[in-house]
């Protein structure tokens, strides 16, 4: 290996007492393969085992913690015991591999399409429809339904940990209930939930006061729990780097784990609410002020890449769709062997990469998102 890229293999211990190999992480990606009941499948746990080998943690892809959550096709549930076995195995297949096994809790709120959902009854802070499915105007939920959903969260973390989980990872990001919370374009109570921005943030708070209190209370061991946010959103009104800021503020407070940022580009610069002279990564690391550690992810390639991240301030760095082309990017990094990385999918290698059908279907069809060769 590199001397250069020592840091990216150096072994990092958390708040919580969870220790890992290396700075390198397993991003989660949703992969629409679990069985049609929501409990974990074979070839969910062929996918993860495949990419589970090199790096020091792997978040997994989006649990529902509750029906009226569920966001994907595919996706597995967290919302009774009877799921515990099947998260059993998927812990304990993630975790033979070497690296530590995180779970992703989640509710879509607004963003869920109403077939997934029980009565087709799709929830959010207040009755506004997203951008991208004007058509799907939500219910806002009650005081009573919000305080049910956090409790949800707990119950998911709960589960987590018997099933032995190594932490949970609160998805507080890419514009789902929780960020809809935050969001004053998708929040428009004028109750203890919504109205000025100290309201707005109560529900996510509150969701992470729970889940650590779950975790303290059911985890027999050390047990991690991290926060992942998007900085920005386009709408008007909508969140601004300013009100990032403030969240992180919060967020820092909490004695969390990690904080995540959910970045496509981890080079991109804000739109709003600060200036273009530093990336949103840079400005995050720079508010945060070592307060909390960061994971940064967004467009990470290379193990150049992966270095600058660490050098904008960030010492966790989350893989994505390297691991989806190549599994063994972390091995061959470690092991001199950079220039092998292979960078694009090919037509004919699905089998080979251990890519279930659901994922393989939505990587065609996000035009971009990945480059294939013949």
């Amino acid at each position: 290996m590199e001397q250069k890229y020592n840091p990216l293999f150096e072994s990092f211990a958390f708040r919580s007492g969870v220790e890992v190999k290396n700075r390198l992480v397993m991003a989660p990606m949703t992969h629409s393969s679990s069985n049609e009941d929501g409990t974990v499948s074979d070839v969910e746990l062929d996918y993860y085992a495949r990419r589970s080998e090199g790096v020091g943690m792997v978040i997994t892809a989006c649990i529902y913690v509750t029906p009226n959550g569920k966001g994907f096709p595919g996706e597995f549930a967290g919302d009774s015991d009877a799921m515990i076995p099947g998260l059993t195995r998927l812990a304990n297949t993630i975790k033979e591999k070497g690296a530590k096994a995180i779970l992703q809790i989640f509710h879509g709120g607004r963003r869920v399409p109403p077939a997934l959902v029980p009565n087709g009854d799709v929830v959010s802070a207040s009755a506004v429809a997203a951008t991208e499915s004007p058509d799907v105007v939500p219910r806002e939920l009650t005081h009573e339904e919000i305080e049910s959903i956090i409790r949800d969260f707990g119950e998911t973390t709960r589960r987590a940990a018997l099933a032995g989980f190594d932490g949970v990872e609160i998805h507080g990001a890419n514009t789902y209930l929780l960020q809809q919370f935050y969001s004053p374009h998708s929040n428009r109570r004028n109750d203890q939930w919504g109205g000025d921005i100290d309201r707005r943030l109560a529900f996510p708070l509150a969701v992470v006061d729970e889940v650590k209190r779950a975790a303290a209370e059911h985890a027999n061991g050390p047990f991690l729990v991290g926060y992942r946010f998007s900085p920005e959103e386009p709408e008007t009104p909508g969140l601004t780097m300013e009100d990032t800021f403030r969240l992180v503020d919060e967020l820092a407070a909490k004695d969390l784990d990690y904080l995540h940022v959910s970045l496509f580009d981890y080079h991109s610069k804000p739109a709003r609410g600060a200036d273009d002279s530093k990336s949103r990564l840079e400005w995050i690391v720079e508010r945060v002020a070592n307060r909390v550690p960061l994971m940064g992810v967004g467009s990470v390639h290379t193990a150049d890449d992966a270095i600058d991240v660490q050098q904008q301030g960030a010492p966790l760095v989350a893989l994505g769709r390297v691991l989806l082309t190549d599994p063994d990017w972390v091995q061959k990094v470690e092991s001199g062997r950079e220039d092998e990385i292979q960078p694009k999918l090919s037509l004919s290698s699905q089998n080979k990469l251990v890519i279930p059908d659901g994922l393989w279907r939505m990587i065609a069809s996000k035009e971009g998102w990945l480059t294939f060769t013949e």
